[in-house]
């Protein structure tokens, strides 16, 4: 019964630090925006995105947006059928699952220009412990959070509570 109990707590506080621990990216920071003057493939190339990281897309909404392709209409720049269309100048996407997403800026010349994001989520070990319904497990960071300490030091709290309660409920 016991061991049972210390197996079911440690993978609670598993579960519950990966899926608290998504990272929020400010695209093109620290030295860019989505802008024409960032370059997304070195940007991306420093990254590990993972299942429940959140991409953030500030630019001024006059003169950007932000289209989800395909790959062939990312390889072409076409903007004729987006995934989706983002245009508030302050967009926060959430990479949900593993695989590759698409990113280009719809205004005319602008995805030739450079502005076009592949981003490469690859899964991490704690994605297959935590379900994908499961609550907070692709739940949004606010979008001015650089990379999200409060979150993970909120999960680590989380997942110690776990540890100190099943302790608590062997003794």
């Amino acid at each position: 019964m016991a061991t049972k109990l210390i197996v079911v707590a440690a993978v609670m506080a598993v579960a519950m630090f990966g899926a608290a621990s998504a990272a929020t990216y400010n695209v093109g920071e620290p030295s860019g925006s989505w802008d024409l003057r960032t370059n997304y493939g070195d940007w991306a190339a420093s990254k590990r995105f993972h299942p429940g990281d959140q991409l953030v897309f500030k630019y001024s909404p006059q003169n950007h947006d932000v289209l989800e392709v395909s790959k062939a209409d990312y390889d072409s720049c076409s903007t004729a059928t987006p995934i989706a269309t983002h245009n508030s100048g302050n967009d926060a996407i959430v990479l949900a699952s593993a695989g590759t997403r698409y990113f280009i800026c719809g205004f005319t010349g602008h995805c030739a220009g450079g502005m076009k994001l592949q981003v490469d989520v690859v899964p991490s070990a704690t994605t297959s412990l935590a379900p994908a319904g499961a609550p907070g497990a692709n739940a949004p960071v606010s979008p001015s959070t650089p990379a999200s300490a409060a979150t993970k030091a909120t999960a680590t709290g989380f997942a110690l509570a776990a540890v100190l309660l099943a302790a608590s409920l062997m003794a």
